[in-house]
């Protein structure tokens, strides 16, 4: 089960809450797909970019906002009342973005919700062939899911 908490105070960019619940069953697809049991439980919340700033300083090291960023808990497990972790976005830094990297803000959204999934997951994209194997990975579920956006994000660096 995945809880959706968007606690955004600017609502610029504008999420119908039929839009949300689809990342959120992606985000259980996701999980269901990198072995995580029905029994799981993970968040999604939606945070604005001075949230993101503080969160991403606080916890990577590195100024201004980020699209987004997982915090897992228990990881990949199968029993009740397991907390796989939260999938942390910020749907301004996204549309920021959206438009050079995965083409619309929905599939900017979608692509992240799978990347962070992939991180509660155990995935990470330290070093160029975890990157690669990661990149693969979200290509090929957003295909499973069929969600692939209409611009190729793994094309960059």
């Amino acid at each position: 089960m995945v809880r959706v908490d968007d606690r955004r105070e600017d609502t610029a960019v504008d999420l119908p809450e039929q839009f949300l619940d689809g990342l959120a069953d992606l985000l259980g697809a996701v999980l269901s797909a990198e072995g995580v049991g029905d029994g799981a439980e993970a968040g999604l919340l939606l945070i604005d970019t001075a949230e993101m700033a503080e969160l991403n300083q606080e916890h990577m090291g590195q100024s201004g906002p980020t699209d987004v960023l997982s915090f897992p808990i228990d990881g990949v497990g199968d029993g009740v009342d397991w907390m796989v972790g939260d999938v942390v976005l910020c749907p301004a830094r996204a549309d920021e973005q959206a438009g050079v990297h995965a083409g619309t803000l929905d599939d900017e959204l979608r692509l992240l919700v799978v990347h962070g999934g992939l991180h509660l997951c155990g995935w990470d994209h330290g070093d160029a062939d975890q990157r690669l194997r990661m990149w693969a990975r979200e290509r090929e579920l957003m295909d499973q899911f069929s969600v692939l956006p209409p611009l190729d994000p793994w094309s960059g660096g």
